[in-house]
């Protein structure tokens, strides 16, 4: 089963095949219980939806136009019923009454952290293009060498660093006039 495609998956599925519909599962589960996860359902919430999004796939499986893309179907369905259970919960975040405050920050904290961000963001959005770029990848991907982080920008590597160094001292003075203003 593991080298058949998601179309022949679908397809025996559709024709009543358990094994088929294992490796539908097996494939995927995990790829549900991530999107639900990551719009921040609590655990309980999410294995509704995952459930939900099982039932769907039930229901739907021999209407699904695209086979090829049952990945892409179960992401969407997911996404959507974790959405609509949000909106009948309100958007909430379950908190611990149990537990202590401590390791939670106050809220004053929260509104400087946000001003913060709103500050930061607002001195990048300033930057030219190529600064943007620069910074993007060193912030997303850290893990990239000069050579191929000067590829990645079209530049030479010898003018990476000191590139960088002007785009961070840019980025420095704007978030210090935003703070002026």
């Amino acid at each position: 089963m593991r080298e058949l495609t998601n179309t022949d998956l679908v397809a025996l599925a559709g024709a009543g095949d358990a094994d088929a519909w294992r490796e539908i599962v097996r494939r995927h589960l995990s790829l549900l219980w991530s999107v639900a996860r990551s719009l921040r359902l609590g655990e309980a919430d999410a294995a509704d939806v995952v459930q939900t999004t099982w039932l769907a796939l039930a229901e739907n499986l021999t209407r699904i136009r695209e086979p090829a893309k049952l990945s892409a179907w179960l992401i969407t369905t997911t996404r959507h019923e974790a959405i609509r259970t949000l909106k009948l919960r309100g958007w909430e975040t379950p908190v611990d009454l149990t537990g202590s405050r401590a390791d939670q920050p106050a809220p004053e904290d929260v509104v400087l952290a946000g001003d913060r961000a709103t500050r930061l963001w607002l001195a990048y959005a300033g930057l030219t293009d190529r600064c943007r770029q620069l910074l993007r990848f060193v912030a997303y991907a850290p893990d990239l060498s000069y050579d191929q982080l000067a590829r990645a920008m079209g530049m030479p590597v010898n003018s990476l660093g000191s590139t960088r160094s002007r785009c961070l001292t840019a980025l420095r003075r704007r978030v210090g006039a935003e703070v002026a203003t």
